[in-house]
């Protein structure tokens, strides 16, 4: 294969993997009842507890539609509840529940673990070309949405 091809090869089978292993490290026994998709709502919701619906939804990339649809499963299933803003009733901020932030440190450690595995197989003046490279990905990415 050319560099090109296994460049490609590499990147289609990666995020594929990865989506895969990830529900399978990260929907344990305690979190069996959530998704990979409810997993990733806690993480962009945080715990500052200062994200509003509309942050949310804007950090995943989707509508504020969607994104209700998605949380009032994690606020039934206890994991996030809603708090109106005492400035402003129609703010609606979500927070995490205790039970809500255990999942969120859970997958926070799973990522931690995935990028000490990385890291430790490079040496010091690798780093630096990883995160060049995957930051080059990143803008890929970002700016392939603008371009459809």
């Amino acid at each position: 294969m050319s560099p090109r091809e296994t460049i490609n090869d590499i990147l289609v089978n990666l995020f594929n993997e990865i989506w895969k292993l990830e529900e399978d490290a990260i929907i344990t026994d305690e979190f069996k009842d959530i998704t990979n998709n409810d997993m990733h709502i806690i993480e962009a919701i945080g715990l500052t507890g200062e994200n509003t619906m509309s942050m949310v939804a804007k950090k995943m990339g989707i509508t504020a539609g969607s994104l209700t649809t998605s949380v009032n499963g994690l606020v039934n299933k206890k994991y996030v509840v809603r708090q109106r803003s005492e400035q402003d009733r129609r703010v609606i901020f979500l927070r995490l529940t205790e039970k809500g932030i255990r999942a969120y440190e859970h997958h926070r450690e799973y990522h931690r673990q995935m990028t000490d595995a990385v890291i430790g197989t490079l040496s010091e003046e690798e780093i630096p070309v990883l995160v060049k490279t995957l930051k080059g990905l990143s803008g890929f990415f970002r700016g392939y949405k603008d371009r459809m």
